[in-house]
Formats: structure tokens, C-alpha cells, sequence
């Protein structure tokens, strides 16, 4: 299972509606709790299974406007790995993948404004070592290795795929 939900809903804490808070941890954080547990119930009685869940380099590095966002992915990261070590013994494997600038929706929504635009190229330009933005096949493929036999020994952990932003 594969939980990638993910919204934003950006603004600084001190002025943020608490319906945003809450938006943002429901779909990025309670949505994955829900999804996981369903699962969990014929994992556990197969033994088997795997989850995966999409964070962000976010909960690793949060960015000004962002708490709630921050908050969310850094609560996934940690649900991650608690839920490795409750399920390990059932043969269930549970990582998670944490992009970086990845071109999605989500970028091109940030790229439409001339702020986030600015924001977006210094990114690239000056924070991404490899000096571009991820696609979505490469988060695609991330999460297909994690779900193969090739990771039959991985489990709690956060692979970062994000160009070197967190180096």
C-alpha cells in the first residue's frame, strides 16, 4: 500500500485559520493512519505486505509558512518507523520515500506565481547539487524498489529523493 496524500495550505503559523492546520494534518498525516490501518487487518493475517508511505523533505527541513506542512510529513516520518517496529514481526515492511522539488501539480501551482517562481529557480539554482527538479518517475520508481524483493531487508526507513537538497 502506498499512501500519497499530500496537501499545502502555506501561510505563517501566528495568522494560520486552524481549519488550515488541521486540513493540511488530516489529508497529509491522519489519511495515512486510516489507509494503514485498513490495510494492516489482511496484512497481518497474511503475514505478509508492505507500506509505503510519500513524505517530504519538508518534515526533514521545514520552510518559513510551512509549519503545518512540516508538522505533517515530520509526524509520517515518525508513524514510519513506529509502525516498522509494531508490524516487523508480522513480516510487513513500512519506509518512506521524502522528495524533494519534484515536478508535480503541487510545483506547478507554486511555479504560476512570480514569487514562488523566484523561490522555485534560487532553489534549483543555488540548493539542488544536481541543479534540477525531480520527476515523478523517479519518486515512481523509489517507491516500486521499496515494494520489490531487492528491499526484503528494509524496513523503518526514509529514502530521501530530492537531488542533494538535504546533503
Amino acid at each position: 500500500m502506498v499512501n500519497n496524500a499530500g496537501i499545502v495550505r502555506d501561510g505563517l503559523l501566528a495568522m494560520m485559520p486552524a481549519d488550515d492546520w488541521s486540513a493540511v494534518l488530516g489529508s497529509n498525516l491522519d489519511g495515512s493512519f486510516h489507509c494503514a490501518r485498513a490495510a494492516l487487518q489482511t496484512m497481518m493475517s497474511r503475514k505478509s505486505g508492505q507500506i509505503v508511505n510519500i513524505a517530504s523533505v519538508g518534515g526533514m527541513r521545514a520552510q518559513v509558512g510551512q509549519a503545518n506542512y512540516a508538522a505533517a510529513k515530520a509526524g509520517l516520518l515518525a508513524l514510519t518507523r513506529g509502525l516498522a517496529r509494531e508490524v516487523g514481526r508480522y513480516g510487513i515492511r513500512v519506509n518512506a520515500v521524502a522528495p524533494g522539488f519534484i515536478d508535480t501539480d503541487m510545483l506547478a501551482e507554486m511555479k504560476a506565481s512570480d514569487k514562488g517562481a523566484a523561490l522555485l529557480e534560487d532553489a534549483r539554482a543555488k540548493q539542488i547539487p544536481l541543479a534540477r527538479f525531480g520527476k515523478p518517475e523517479e519518486v515512481a520508481q523509489t517507491v516500486g524498489f521499496l515494494c520489490s524483493s531487492a528491499a526484503s531487508y528494509i524496513t523503518g526507513h526514509v529514502l530521501v529523493v530530492d537531488g542533494g537538497l538535504c546533503a
